[in-house]
């Protein structure tokens, strides 16, 4: 007789750091080189309790009779008292006390999920705070749905870190094992993670590895989490490569692996990679490819980067069309292109990607090969970025019309749909897609929600002017600020204020509105083309596939060649006012946004067509 098959599964990371807990007692492990002595605070008792120091900086003690649920400090030799660096939960917020959790508690039921291939990813990013009325994991349960029948197939989640206050975008997170506090408990993050698997949806997390939060951070206190001769836009680089690097690499690993083992997520997207300084003879970001995808060999594991170099060395694939080490990188070439075609903004983000009429060549080769500059002098960077990338296959990008960076690093936070017109933003819909690069929505997109994404970040009452002060200076060199037509930078929004947090929320009750109703149906129907039509195709997709051809001022013609021999093929037109003859259309049309008359293509004009083998 075949033996039932389990209902339920628990999942554990035994950690090197922090709080774990045993049969009967829970054992605390913390790596302070800088003290001798460190002792433990268990909320509620009035006798802390030694830790025994055990060798180079780690101090450890098994205290009997202490379980899931106990608050708890450590106690530096001067009387300091700080939270658990490695905590699984900090209820208090980040200088509060840090919780036991006993990570075998959850019963996961999704016992058979190995995830999804990466071609048939569609990704929806999201922030757990502003996604739902909630504003918490749970609220984004109900949510899923939605998303199930939109056809998004994985929601990427921005960093959930531990952050100061009860507001932030993520990257401001301190306590990097301890899921948000205000947005649920570890085992309601799980509980999201479990009922998203139950509708094939995979869930990816955005962790942030090159700089912790400014407020909140005790690492420097007890260990050497810096290394001065490095800096990063956020001050001092963390310790990749200096005198106690083995240990800071190996937080910085286990972290990674504690998400992806112990709570199940399909992928993890790096942050700002670019801005990571590793020095030593094998690079961070190698050694956390390899332990990552060695740790789940039978589940399909995608690792996504953020990088602005351009790097085509991390995104190689071996013989068989695996990833070596990361599985794609978003693609902000194609975003820029689009996004100063319709909208004509030429400063800031959009400076090297401005004057499509005399740059449509860079339009063609980023849509064909990824990067637009692939070693060549950026003018506006007066630098040479990116390498050559033509012999990676589309799926290696990740590509879309708007994210968090493009919308929040705007003065107000607004979204393209406010800033060009209907028919340019479809026209830019139907290109990222249907693309062979997989395509990422950003929540809210698909309806053309009205609400902002603002930035926000919640600070103590003395850094308020401080913060506001530096966002404004930042935002000096965005487009609205060189347009004398748009705000002044001084009307930046606050980001310290909850308000402004509170106006990024979604505005779900939009969606019974005509206008929004049919925005939704719009990206249903381009989603149900590319699950019907591209996806079956992207399977084994290969390097030097694809090309392209400039035919007119903001017109293209893209080619690639797909599984089973099929050639996808895509004629645009983003000029506003300009018709433009097209050579020869080729293959059976699947998708046609605008108009087009034998040869020649209207303004803002989309059109995608299939020619199979003969």
């Amino acid at each position: 007789m075949k033996s039932a098959k389990p209902v339920s599964v628990v999942r554990n990371h035994a950690m090197r750091f922090g709080a774990e807990v045993f049969d009967g007692g829970t054992r605390f492990k913390l790596w302070a080189p800088l003290h001798e002595q460190i002792s433990l605070k268990l909320k509620g008792k009035r006798k802390n309790l030694a830790m025994e120091a055990i060798g180079d900086g780690w101090h450890r003690l098994e205290a009997e009779g202490v379980t899931a649920g106990t608050l708890y400090k450590y106690v530096l030799p001067d009387a300091t008292e700080i939270p658990d660096p490695a905590s699984r939960y900090q209820p208090e917020d980040v200088n509060g006390f840090s919780q036991v959790v006993d990570g075998r508690a959850f019963r996961w039921t999704d016992v058979e999920w190995v995830g999804r291939p990466w071609e048939e990813t569609i990704i929806y990013e999201l922030h757990v705070g502003t996604f739902s009325e909630a504003g918490t994991f749970r609220g984004v349960i109900g949510k899923l749905d939605h998303l199930v029948r939109l056809g998004i197939t994985a929601i990427q989640l921005m960093p959930i870190a531990d952050f100061y206050g009860s507001f932030n975008w993520g990257y401001d997170g301190v306590a990097w094992y301890a899921p948000e506090s205000s947005y649920g408990t570890p085992d309601d993050l799980k509980s999201l993670i479990d009922a998203a698997h139950g509708r094939g949806l995979m869930v990816f997390l955005d962790v942030v590895y090159n700089h912790l939060g400014a407020h909140g951070n005790y690492l420097p206190a007890i260990a050497p989490i810096f290394n001065k001769n490095h800096t990063s836009p956020w001050g001092d680089a963390i310790n990749y490569d200096g005198a106690g690097a083995s240990v800071v690499r190996e937080f910085v690993i286990e972290n990674a692996l504690y998400w992806v083992n112990e709570f199940n997520f399909d992928g993890l997207r790096f942050d700002a990679v670019h801005a990571i300084q590793d020095d030593s003879t094998t690079h961070i970001l190698e050694i956390l490819a390899a332990r990552i995808r060695s740790a789940r060999p039978a589940h399909y594991t995608h690792l996504i980067l953020e990088n602005a170099e351009n790097q085509e060395s991390w995104l190689k694939r071996n013989s068989s069309l695996i990833p070596v080490h990361y599985t794609a990188q978003w693609n902000d070439d194609v975003h820029h292109l689009l996004h100063s075609a319709a909208t004509g903004e030429n400063t800031g983000y959009y400076a090297d990607f401005d004057h499509l009429e005399e740059r449509s060549d860079k339009l063609g080769r980023a849509l064909a090969e990824g990067f637009a500059y692939q070693g060549e002098m950026k003018p506006h960077e007066g630098m040479h970025r990116g390498e050559p990338s033509v012999g990676l296959p589309g799926t290696s990008f990740v590509v879309y019309m708007q994210d968090h960076d493009q919308v929040g690093n705007r003065i107000k936070g607004d979204r393209i749909t406010e800033i060009a017109n209907a028919d340019a933003v479809r026209a830019l819909a139907s290109v990222y897609l249907l693309s062979p690069q997989i395509p990422m929505v950003f929540m809210g997109e698909e309806w053309a929600t009205k609400r902002h994404f603002p930035y926000f970040a919640d600070v103590p009452p003395d850094m308020r002017d401080v913060v506001l002060k530096g966002r404004q200076e930042e935002l000096k060199g965005t487009p609205e600020h060189d347009d004398p037509a748009k705000p002044a930078v001084e009307e930046t929004v606050d980001p310290t204020l909850r308000s402004t947090f509170e106006s990024a929320r979604l505005d779900w009750s939009a969606l019974g509105l005509r206008e929004h109703a049919e925005w939704l149906q719009f990206y249903r129907n381009l989603i149900d083309v590319r699950r019907m039509e591209i996806i079956p195709r992207l399977a084994g997709l290969e390097g030097f596939s694809s090309g392209y051809e400039v035919i007119g001022p903001k017109a293209v013609a893209v080619s690639w060649s797909l599984a089973g021999g099929a050639t996808l093929r895509l004629y645009a037109n983003l000029a506003s006012d300009t018709q433009h003859d097209v050579p020869q259309i080729r293959g059976r049309r699947i998708w046609l946004h605008g108009y087009s008359e034998e040869a020649s293509l209207g303004p803002w004009t989309v059109l995608w067509t299939v020619e199979l083998a003969s």
